[in-house]
């Protein structure tokens, strides 16, 4: 019996369902409800679920390819230790969720898993005595959909198009104080690291910061759960909180920053010299980081709509250039004390993946490390105006080359580089078949 699913269930009779949460390559949770009285079932290893529904396209769709070479077999979903909490937004408090892996039935991690292909990256480190540091910065935008089109909910004048997103509005904040005040408190139960939220550039777009920590599987899982919570708050509230990458045309997209730092066996950041340059190694890191970022960019940008983000005047780096205290670049290392020198990484949109997100990052630093890169000068002024190098803007460009490189097949696995590609092709296809209502408003009388 589980210790774990025993307590659980002990400190909370009004639990009737658990909700058995597996991420899949695209970050979406798949699983299933659980009936309280089947739990210990689910931790004696019983839960199965094909193999395939890691690999499934944004919509849910299987990838033929895959499922006829494998029969789609089962693999075993195993719980998380540690992830099993309530779920205090729904209805009546009833329900529970927990976090799983899978497993091949011979119980060897299944590769397709994007859990296990970051625990992979993460053990690398570990084995040079390292222990990286990651914090995520999470944009999204809160809005009441019309007609299956988002609407804004903050204020607009007559013709429907804000001005500006009134940057760092504490009235921003008010207005919408019994969400953000639940989602504070929501966090606090679910013991997620909550930072702290500010209103962003855009309109009814914010921004949620989680605390560091030295642990990159849970800070993977913690982004999943903190997105998780702050769409079951909204959809109480009868709103959509979106973390789509460009969800308004002409308006910055959500991001999600990420920051970074390495310790050594005795605690100390190996990119801090003291100064506010930092170390050979911090440079390396950034060397490694801005080689491969090309290779990467179908994590960054895993969706269709993701590159719709990268535009001018849109607050995303388009380019693989970093600098100091530069919000222009796509790696900045912020000002600060010393002791907190880090990198922040800042192409992905907060579609992204955590777990393959926090993966690429972390290989290309310990790459750069490893191989000694140089990272070049660093930027000063307009990082966006850089003419040389431009990352892949567009999806089935940096699809080929995440398919083709041997950076990201040393990163996540030759398996998971197959199984992620295809499941982008065929999205691309997806995406190819259908007339949109522009075109439809270009060409549709003129020719």
């Amino acid at each position: 019996m589980s210790i774990e699913a025993d307590w659980f269930l002990r400190a909370h009779p009004e639990i009737t369902t658990i909700e058995a949460l597996l991420p899949d390559c695209n970050g979406v949770l798949r699983g299933k409800w659980i009936p309280r009285e089947k739990l210990q079932k689910v931790f004696s290893g019983e839960m199965k679920l094909p193999r395939t529904a890691m690999s499934l396209d944004i919509w849910g769709r299987d990838i033929e390819e895959l499922a006829f070479a494998t029969g789609d077999d089962d693999g075993i979903c195993l719980p998380i230790e540690g992830t099993l909490i309530s779920s205090p937004w729904s209805p009546g408090g009833t329900h529970g969720q927990l976090l799983m892996s899978m497993y091949m039935p011979d119980g060897t991690p299944f590769a397709g898993d994007p859990s296990h292909v970051l625990t992979d990256v993460v053990d690398r480190f570990h084995e040079q005595g390292w222990r990286p540091v990651i914090a995520a910065e999470l944009e999204f935008c809160l809005v009441s959909v019309e007609d299956r089109l988002p609407r804004h909910t903050c204020p607009v004048p007559d013709n429907d198009t804000p001005v500006g997103g009134d940057s760092y509005s504490l009235e921003a904040l008010s207005r919408h104080r019994e969400i953000l005040d639940e989602i504070r408190h929501s966090c606090e139960v679910q013991e997620l690291p909550y930072d702290g939220l500010v209103k962003e550039s855009a309109p009814s777009q914010y921004e949620i910061n989680m605390q560091h920590i030295d642990d990159p599987l849970k800070a993977a899982r913690q982004v999943l759960m903190m997105k998780r919570l702050i769409k079951g708050i909204a959809a109480k509230h009868g709103l959509v909180a979106s973390f789509m990458a460009k969800p308004f045309t002409g308006e910055s997209g959500n991001g999600m920053h990420v920051h970074c730092s390495v310790l050594d066996k005795q605690g100390a950041n190996i990119f801090d010299d003291g100064t506010e340059k930092g170390t050979p190694l911090l440079q390396q890191a950034i060397g490694g980081c801005l080689t491969y970022m090309a290779d990467a960019v179908a994590v960054f940008a895993p969706n269709y709509n993701s590159y719709r983000r990268f535009q001018k005047g849109c607050h995303a780096p388009t380019y693989p250039c970093w600098g100091y205290e530069n919000r222009t670049v796509a790696v900045r290392v912020p000002a600060g004390h010393h002791q907190a020198r880090r990198l922040e990484h800042r192409v992905a949109g907060a579609d992204a993946n955590p777990y393959l997100l926090f993966a690429v990052i972390l290989s290309g630093i310990l790459e750069g490390i490893n191989e000694n890169l140089s990272p070049g000068d660093p930027v000063e002024g307009d990082g966006y105006s850089q003419q040389d190098d431009s990352l892949p803007l567009y999806m089935p460009e940096a699809v080929r080359r995440f398919r083709d490189s041997d950076f990201i097949r040393n990163s996540l696995g030759a398996e998971f580089q197959n199984i992620y590609s295809l499941s982008k092709i065929q999205e691309i296809e997806e995406f190819r078949k259908h007339v949109t209502a522009f075109e439809y408003h270009a060409f549709l009388e003129r020719l």
